[in-house]
């Protein structure tokens, strides 16, 4: 019978192959970060609001004001949805929605105090580690640090 990690995938067959330790260690991080550390379900929860909103909220709150259309293309979402999106976040007074100077067709929309708000509580949420992170050795998490700052440089 074969050994198998955790994951269920069969050791003797990702050794040894740099694909194969690569689609391995990939599934094992999407493990950690999305069932056993999902911070995004936590903020959607804390907020009460879908994680587009959350991302467009903490999208506003980083790069200041923009037009609708600039928020669609920051988030990857067509206009119509994006309106949604900015339409509730209005209604919960998030964010406000004011005439573009420079364009009477388009709209500019911006991050209020409460929004801003609600920004800084999801970035804290997310910026919160999984458990098991506390639990490696020093020099595994020093490790671990090195080459995920690696990897985020080279992306």
């Amino acid at each position: 019978m074969s050994e198998r990690d955790t994951a269920g995938i069969d050791v003797a067959e990702t050794e040894g192959a740099g694909t194969d330790a690569a689609a391995r260690a990939w599934h094992n991080l999407r493990v950690l970060l999305q069932e056993r550390g999902d911070r995004r379900r936590e903020a959607t929860e804390a907020l009460g609001l879908s994680f587009a909103r959350i991302k467009a909220l903490r999208r506003l709150a980083g790069a200041g004001p923009m037009t609708l259309r600039e928020l669609a293309d920051v988030l990857l979402t067509d206009r119509p949805y994006t309106t949604i999106l900015v339409d509730d976040l209005v209604e919960r007074g998030l964010v406000e929605r004011n005439p573009n100077p420079v364009d009477r067709r388009s709209k500019i929309v911006a991050v209020t105090d409460a929004g801003r708000a609600a920004a800084a509580e999801a970035e804290r949420i997310l910026d919160t580690p999984p458990p098991a992170l506390y639990d490696l050795p020093p020099d595994d998490l020093a490790a671990l640090d090195r080459i995920a700052a690696r990897l985020v440089e080279e992306g």
